[in-house]
Formats: C-alpha cells, sequence, structure tokens
C-alpha cells in the first residue's frame, strides 16, 4: 500500500506505505492535519509501526508529536538532522503553528539500513545536501525523496545545514544509480521518475 497526502499550507507530502498482509505501515514526514493521518490509518486498519522522517524541518513535522501520542511508533530520523529536530528555532517549526515543535528521535536512519514492514523492505538512502541529515526512503519501486529531489527540481540549500555540492552529488551518486523506472515521490509537487529527471532536470 502506498498513499501521498498532501497537507497544510505549504501541501507538503505525507507518506504512507504499508504491507498489505499483516497491514504494518510506516508514516513519512507526518506534515501537518493530524486527523487526516489518522483517518486514513483508521479506514485502513492499518498498525503504524514506524514513524520516518525525510528531515526535520517544520513544515514536515507538524504534526510529529500527535502520531507519536496516537501510534506510540518510535520515530527514526538521520542523526545529522537531530539537533535541527529538538530545536524549534532551527527546524523553524515556529514560523508555521502557535506550537512549535521540538523532539528527539528514538533511533537512527542510516545509509544502507533496511526495516521491515511485514514481508516488504524499506530502505533507507542517505542524501545529505538539502540539509545534514537528508534522507531518502525506498518502498518496492517507490522513492520518497523528501525535499532531495523535485520534478524539474532540488531542494533549497540556503537553510540550516544545506550545501549545494553536496546536494547534487547525493543524488548523482545515490539517486541516479537506481533503476530508470523508480518513481520519485518529493516533500512537495508532483511526483516523477529517475529516468524524467535524469533528462529533464535543468539542476543536474
Amino acid at each position: 500500500m502506498f498513499k501521498k497526502l498532501p497537507l497544510g499550507k505549504f501541501e507538503t507530502n505525507c507518506y504512507i506505505i504499508a504491507d498489505d498482509a499483516s497491514k504494518e505501515a510506516a508514516v513519512i514526514d507526518p506534515a501537518d492535519d493530524f486527523p487526516k493521518i489518522k483517518q486514513f490509518i483508521e479506514e485502513h486498519d492499518l498498525k503504524v509501526k514506524y514513524i520516518l522522517l525525510t528531515h526535520a524541518h517544520g513544515d514536515h513535522i507538524l504534526a510529529l508529536p500527535e502520531i507519536k501520542a496516537y501510534s506510540k511508533a518510535p520515530i527514526g530520523l538521520n542523526s545529522g538532522d537531530e539537533d535541527m529536530l529538538m530545536n524549534a528555532a532551527i527546524n523553524m517549526s515556529g514560523q508555521f503553528t502557535r506550537h512549535p515543535v521540538e523532539s528527539k528521535a528514538d533511533f537512527y536512519l542510516k545509509d544502507g539500513d533496511t526495516l521491515e514492514l511485514g514481508s516488504n523492505k524499506v530502505s533507507i538512502i542517505h542524501t545529505p545536501g538539502h540539509t545534514k541529515g537528508g534522507t531518502c526512503i525506498l518502498f518496492e519501486k517507490e522513492l520518497m525523496a523528501g525535499d532531495t529531489l523535485f520534478a524539474r527540481g532540488i531542494g533549497r540549500t540556503d537553510f540550516y545545514g544545506g550545501d549545494y555540492d553536496t546536494l547534487i552529488n547525493s543524488i548523482i551518486t545515490k539517486l541516479f544509480i537506481l533503476p530508470e523506472d523508480t518513481n520519485v515521490h518529493p516533500g512537495h509537487g508532483s511526483s516523477t521518475t529517475i529516468l524524467r529527471e535524469k533528462h529533464n532536470n535543468p539542476f543536474i
């Protein structure tokens, strides 16, 4: 199962992936509008096993306290973004809400890690550049790219922890080696494929 939920005023994409047989699920980037996330989980009788963050910018974590309290699932984040997750002034969540978000990760996502959802495998790809801990999450042929790679675009690098050269290197060496029919689902906007971005992305 794969579901995209554009949430909040920035229409940040939250993704829910699940094993159809066991109903074990992961919520990726709980961006906002917790009731919408909860509704989908309950409509499909899902069991949230993980809360996974592609990075710790405020528009990707606004519903994090609520989904954590509701599901009791562990929060996974690359350690490079831990300082950002724990500090609302750095993650900028206070700019988007009257309830700034500060949290701790329960476990770290490391490059090459594999998580399990029932009989399905979830692969972790560390792609720094947008942030130090930027991470992409691969589920079958679906790549949740956070703000690393967009349709004909790339993530900003002028925020805390961003670096343009590092981001371009991550895309070329970590993402463009994936099968070209891999679907790329960014943190904002429409989906694309690895093949399309290899040929059409003006930044690469």
